[in-house]
């Protein structure tokens, strides 16, 4: 049974029903059978059971007719809430929030070892806690001499010392994947630092879950990513070359899909994932447009980009699946992005020429006037300079190189020390 909540002066991306029926796509892909859903208005949660007592009742009595063994509710739970309702629900009936459902599902599609890593992570942070719920019964267990004026050893409940032994395990489960992690890291800024020196651009695939990413990415890079009709099918960064218009060639980088009420454990935990994003010159958002919600969908996104500090990168719209739109729809028109957008079908193939199109002429936005001299022992920023800019004048001197020109934002750095003046 689906359980959600709606604050009568809160400002939800999605309407509560709408925010169930995603809730319901993702308890299916976990595998669950949705067989009910209901919701509650409120002014804010109560203290205890984060919805009314009357409430708390009328579910278990629905639940237990419909036998239903998981109750699921569309808002991550406090730990005293989840303890609470578990106790009222009794011990047959399993109590489950959106953050752990969305954790679940990550653990099921993790491929990579560095993938499982961040999903073991992240669910170790959110379970820690809520340890105690696990323990009630045993914390009432004094054992020995508990209560006694003396005190001593016997004083400390066996439901007590489990948690404490738990706590120890995950603290240090949790030290020693983030030790792992941060290897990973140091390989990833490796990696990139390579794909620098190649001087191609890098463009991030970015986008709500099961916009089309990956099948966008198949199409323009020949990629083998898993394409399926469910949230979060995948998880792993894929990176391919694609030619460009013009015969040059850019990296797209195709990353986890976002969602709303996205739980801060998973960006936490995929931040080494998501700084693939950082280094990128331009994001490409795809947008589902045949979704009822696609502005919404768009919003969380945007919020994510923000939380992660890349949302002032530039910016290309996909508006995906219009074969799926009425005939004669203008999604471009009727959006009015501020940004520059394009109509495509990545599963056809209908407007890749002029997405690409619109992916170089953001390229192009994105490069900064430069003048610099370059000695003539640092021929690498010379061809970096040719490969990567544009120069629009070179003057032989006795040391070295006049250049004036323009070369892409995120290579700047690499000629700071050689700059002369700013070109306007």
């Amino acid at each position: 049974m689906l359980v959600g909540a709606e604050l009568k002066f809160g400002r939800p991306l999605m309407p509560v029903e709408e925010s169930l029926d995603e809730l319901a796509r993702l308890a299916e892909t976990a595998g669950l059978l949705v067989v009910s859903r209901t919701w509650q208005r409120f002014d804010r949660p109560d203290a205890n059971t984060y919805i009314g007592s009357g409430k708390v009742e009328e579910i278990k009595t629905l639940a237990e007719e419909q036998d239903v063994d998981v109750i699921l509710f569309d808002d991550e739970l406090l730990p005293r809430h989840q303890r609470e309702l578990e106790k009222l629900f009794g011990e047959e009936m399993k109590v489950v929030d959106r953050t752990a459902l969305i954790l679940d599902i990550f653990a099921q599609h993790a491929q990579t070892a560095e993938g499982q890593l961040q999903v073991e992570l992240a669910q170790l942070e959110y379970r820690l806690p809520r340890l105690t719920r696990m323990w009630t019964h045993l914390a009432r267990q004094a054992g020995g001499r508990a209560g006694g004026a003396g005190g001593g050893v016997g004083l400390r409940g066996p439901g007590e010392t489990q948690i404490e032994i738990d706590r120890r395990e995950i603290g240090r489960r949790i030290a020693v994947i983030k030790q792992e992690l941060e290897k990973v890291r140091a390989r990833r800024v490796q990696q990139r630092a390579k794909r620098q020196q190649t001087a191609l651009p890098v463009v991030a695939i970015v986008g709500y879950t099961n916009a089309g990413k990956s099948t966008l990415l198949n199409r323009l890079g020949g990629a083998d990513v898993l394409v399926a009709d469910m949230l979060f099918a995948t998880l792993d960064p894929t990176t391919r070359r694609v030619k460009l218009p013009s015969g040059r060639e850019a990296l797209f980088t195709d990353t986890v899909g976002f969602i709303q009420k996205l739980p801060t454990e998973i960006v936490a935990a995929f931040r080494a994932t998501l700084e693939e994003i950082a280094d990128a010159d331009i994001l490409l958002h795809v947008v589902d447009v045949t979704h009822s919600n696609a502005a919404a969908q768009m919003e969380a996104v945007a919020d994510t980009l923000a939380e992660l500090e890349v949302d002032h990168l530039p910016q290309v719209v996909a508006l995906n699946k219009v074969d799926g739109l009425p005939a004669g729809a203008d999604p471009v028109h009727e959006m009015a992005l501020p940004v520059p957008a394009v109509a495509i079908s990545a599963l056809s193939g209908a407007g890749m020429e002029m997405l690409l199109l619109a992916v170089e002429a953001a390229l192009e936005r994105n490069m900064d006037p430069i003048a610099i001299f370059l000695p003539y022992q640092r021929g690498d920023l010379m061809s970096l300079m040719y490969e990567r800019g544009q120069v629009v004048s070179e003057q032989h001197e006795a040391e070295g190189v006049r250049l004036m020109g323009r070369i892409p934002r995120r290579l700047v750095p690499y000629f700071a020390q050689f700059r002369v003046s700013h070109v306007e």
